[in-house]
């Protein structure tokens, strides 16, 4: 597991990583997702939200999950569960939901998951060695710490959170640290367990980095960038330069059929897309989009406070705003270096 322990928040997750998740990590069902992409193939654009944040695959999430679920829980099957989440995940991610027309629920590419494990001798065996089944390890939603319903907060939206946002310098490393060793678990309004924080001042600080991070994930540049590369795949798959299997195999192999095929130049188009332009209707015949997009928010928990826009008036009425915003402008995307359209 040397080659993606580097990453700059395991150490801060949880110590050493226990045998299990170790294990489960180096099947080839997880490998794969090392060559998947947190950022939904926006980081291959021209975008300079994207193009400088660094690399961030699903497995760096996956095992990020699985260590805080471990960390908050001591349980093996919920950081299982934790960590096998996103097993199912195809290439470029939420694409595969636009492809689908699932823009605003996005949970398209979560199909699967139990068949995938059941499927893996190398993810059986290690169940097997560690006393867990397919049923205890193959739902995480059933483990409230592992994930819940928006906005609360759970392990793989902390994850996600937090990710992001050291990449997109909405929090540093310090930071980061400060806020996770503020968590504890808690109980909720409903009487479930919930990740929350001690210090109001932290709950703000984390509340206010993913409502930026949130901000991200509906950009203009994002929303284009995957209804874009949606589209781009769509064709590839009518014209037999792609099959289904390729979108559950990994990026670069699945860009390899692209670059050697008559959509090369479809791709290097979007490779070199960096620049929006907005309309609220379409100005001329070039192909204008109108691009919803799921909205994610965190309002998270403070011990004895309530969620942060009970106590954050300054938080609560820009998460307010967000979710008014609508997303019925018009887009198209140009190359940051010349004047081509996609």
């Amino acid at each position: 597991m040397h080659d993606f322990m580097d990453v700059k928040l395991f150490e801060l997750y949880h110590g050493p990583v226990p045998a299990v998740l170790a294990e489960l990590a180096e099947t080839p069902a997880l490998r794969r997702l090392g060559q998947v992409g947190m950022n939904c193939g926006c980081e291959y654009t021209a975008f300079p939200q994207f193009a400088g944040s660094g690399s961030y695959s699903r497995l760096e999430h996956s095992l990020g999950v699985g260590l805080i679920v471990w960390h908050f829980t001591e349980d093996s099957a919920q950081a299982a569960a934790g960590l096998l989440h996103d097993v199912a995940t195809p290439t470029f991610a939420h694409v595969v939901d636009f492809l689908r027309g699932d823009y605003l629920t996005q949970e398209a590419t979560e199909e699967g998951t139990r068949e995938r494990i059941a499927a893996s001798p190398a993810i059986q065996a290690v169940l097997a060695r560690h006393g867990l089944s397919t049923d205890e390890v193959a739902d995480y939603h059933r483990y409230p710490i592992a994930d819940n319903d928006s906005p609360r907060l759970s392990a793989d939206r902390l994850e996600y959170s937090l990710g992001n946002a050291l990449r997109w310098g909405f929090l540093t490393r310090e930071e980061i640290a400060a806020l996770y060793a503020d968590l504890r678990v808690g109980v909720n309004e409903e009487g479930s367990p919930e990740l929350v924080f001690g210090s109001p001042v932290l709950a703000s600080r984390f509340a206010n980095a993913a409502l930026a991070c949130s901000r991200v994930y509906v950009s203009d540049a994002d929303r284009y960038a995957m209804q874009a590369l949606s589209e781009l795949l769509a064709r590839a798959l009518e014209a037999g330069v792609l099959s289904t299997a390729d979108l559950y195999g990994t990026e670069p192999a699945l860009i390899a059929k692209l670059e050697a095929s008559p959509l090369a130049a479809d791709w290097r188009r979007f490779q070199n897309i960096g620049r929006i332009l907005r309309a609220d209707t379409p100005p001329d015949g070039r192909p204008w989009r109108q691009i919803p997009a799921k909205k994610r928010r965190i309002d998270p928990l403070t011990a004895g406070c309530g969620r942060a826009s009970a106590f954050d008036p300054v938080f609560a009425a820009d998460l307010n705003t967000f979710l008014a915003e609508p997303q019925t402008e018009w887009l198209l995307a140009e190359s940051h270096a010349v004047s081509e359209i996609f």
